[in-house]
């Protein structure tokens, strides 16, 4: 695939493999914004308290978590290809436990199992994606790979929430079983990038984390950490009595698809600085208008507003995370990567449901519950700014030196 690469034109974004990479994105995409749209209004349906609610909802990522010191060293040492392939049969698993799952146990245990695999396929499509692309195009090319995943946000909640209202809950979640067997599929088609490193496998903390990305990692988790209140916005909208909600995610998704090459473009032309900073500062702000949304016209432009956002800042340090190192160590990159991502989406809803199920229990009042969890996200996307802002100007020189060297 390096060849592939290679012979294709050292500034060409669209090879075979990214191709492949980028269809495996979007449908395993597809998937995730299903389950996760649906799995917690599911578990709202079986009699759960909004906390619990929260728990279930993040459990996947108690699991993706756990398995991230054997993932990081396995992504540099065995061929990505084959751990992809696995990672998808895992996955598939788990949305066919869904399926058969009837109560707030099993559906439990089929999210455990559920982050076990997410925990390799995410990272491992990002370094392969990262590893294809031209040093000097990477943030538009990851823009451009990006797009597979905001186009399922665009589809995927609005589809899931359709067909569960017109065949249930259950066989929907097969229908998402379907969309990541595809991926299982596919991704037997890709070459492997390089051949297993000769050095014998270890687990070190080296190889689980990549000391030159833990800050950004930790802007990472206090991004993701707000902006998985977005799971509760079906829930949400329902109590306040809003039709047809899932628009919010589908003109957030057709703003992201604008917004993100665009991002992409103006980092590789002017700095990533020049996207984060403005893109998080316009986050907040979302979150803030969030709270007062009480009409679908409101929550439509909630959604816009988060895209601006959450797209101008969260996928731009993805890319930087990936430019921080060699090629060699994109795998344990993305891995680091992930579990600031996988924390936040650990605490995220659990933190969301305990907020709200507390007001709702001194007040009375359920959407006040939700009005102020949206205000208290607010915080750590203020935090993730402040952490950003001290530690830029450190990262971007690393970057350049990166870029030189690999001239």
């Amino acid at each position: 695939m390096v060849a592939e690469a290679a012979g294709e034109g050292k500034e060409r974004i669209w090879t075979k493999s990214f191709a492949i990479l980028f269809v495996l994105n979007f449908l395993m995409s597809m998937s995730q914004f299903m389950m996760n749209t649906l799995v917690p209004k599911y578990a709202y349906s079986l009699g759960c308290e909004a906390s619990v609610v929260g728990i279930v909802a993040s459990t996947f990522a108690v699991t993706a978590l756990a398995i991230r010191p054997l993932a990081g060293p396995a992504m540099d040492y065995f061929h990505k290809n084959r751990l992809l392939t696995i990672a998808y049969a895992v996955i598939t698993l788990a949305i066919v436990i869904c399926g058969f799952a009837h109560d707030i146990t099993t559906l439990i245990v089929a999210r455990l199992i559920h982050g076990l695999g997410v925990a390799f396929a995410v990272p491992l499509c990002l370094a392969l994606a990262s590893n294809l692309l031209p040093n000097r195009k990477i943030a538009s090319g990851l823009g451009v790979f990006y797009l597979g995943s905001v186009i399922a946000t665009a589809v995927g909640p609005a589809a899931g929430l359709g067909l569960a209202d017109l065949i249930g809950y259950n066989p929907t979640f097969f229908i998402c079983t379907g969309l990541v067997f595809l991926c299982f599929l596919l991704s037997l088609l890709l070459k492997n990038q390089h051949h297993i490193s000769k050095v014998p496998f270890r687990i070190t903390v080296k190889q689980i984390i990549a000391p030159e990305i833990i800050w950004s990692a930790i802007v990472l988790f206090f991004i993701s950490l707000a902006y998985s209140s977005s799971y509760f916005i079906a829930i949400y909208g329902e109590l306040l009595g809003v039709d047809k909600i899932g628009l919010y995610f589908t003109a957030s998704a057709v703003c992201m698809v604008v917004v993100r090459p665009v991002a992409g473009r103006i980092a590789d032309r002017y700095g990533i600085g020049r996207t984060v900073m403005p893109g998080l500062i316009i986050f907040s702000c979302s979150l803030a208008f969030l709270s007062f949304c009480r009409s679908l016209p409101m929550f439509v432009a909630a959604g816009i507003l988060t895209a601006l956002g959450y797209g101008f800042s969260q996928p731009i340090i993805q890319t930087l995370n990936m430019l921080l190192v060699s090629k060699e160590r994109r795998g344990v990159a993305g891995n680091t990567n992930y579990m600031g991502i996988d924390l936040g989406i650990l605490v995220g809803p659990t933190l969301g449901g305990l907020v709200i199920s507390m007001v709702e229990s001194h007040s009375g009042d359920d959407i006040l519950g939700y009005s102020v969890m949206y205000r208290i996200m607010i915080i750590p996307v203020v935090i993730a700014l402040i952490i950003y802002a001290f530690c830029k100007k450190k990262m971007h020189a690393k970057i350049k030196v990166m870029r030189n060297e690999a001239d």
